[in-house]
């Protein structure tokens, strides 16, 4: 179990925030599956080459389970990679000034965006940031923190903790 800090919670991402980093990355995710299409098209009118065109094709005649498990899956990888290799920052959290961090104000390792992007499987999980914070949050000791504001009060603390020490030039 992690150390919580205090100031990591008083930090959290507004509800509003939260709602629009979703909405965002759900909008991305629309996005890479136009881009795939519009791909697909392309090839096939250059090479003639009707492979990638046959996949849309299916794509767009799987039943309602197979299409939200295959979306599921996309947006899964999408969030997990983008959050791992951008140290906690999808585009909607870009955007809105926002990144995940651990309870503890450490850096998420792979293993708490492993988890975090797991429990997203959860059906009602991304509504369930209305309450205290979300079960992703929760079961993987994250939190979504607004960064200005983060970094602002760090910095306070350690101006603080600076006064009265000797400096050396």
């Amino acid at each position: 179990m992690k150390k919580y800090l205090v100031v990591v919670d008083r930090n959290r991402a507004q509800k509003g925030i939260r709602l629009a980093n979703f909405i965002i990355d759900r909008a991305i995710i629309t996005v890479i599956f136009i881009t795939f299409g519009a791909i697909a098209a392309l090839i096939y009118n250059l090479t003639n080459n009707d492979f990638l065109l046959k996949i849309v094709y299916k794509m767009s005649e799987i039943n309602r389970f197979l299409d939200i498990m295959i979306t599921s899956l996309v947006y899964f990888l999408y969030i997990f990679l983008i959050e791992y290799f951008t140290k906690g920052r999808s585009v909607g959290k870009y955007i809105t000034g926002s990144k995940v961090i651990c309870i503890d104000g450490t850096e998420p390792t792979f293993n708490d965006y492993l988890i975090r992007n797991i429990s997203r499987i959860v059906p009602f999980d991304s509504l369930s940031f209305l309450g205290e914070n979300g079960w992703h949050d929760k079961w993987s000791e994250t939190r979504v923190i607004n960064i200005k504001n983060y970094q602002a009060e760090i910095q306070a603390k350690s101006e603080i903790d600076a006064l009265g020490k000797k400096e050396i030039a």
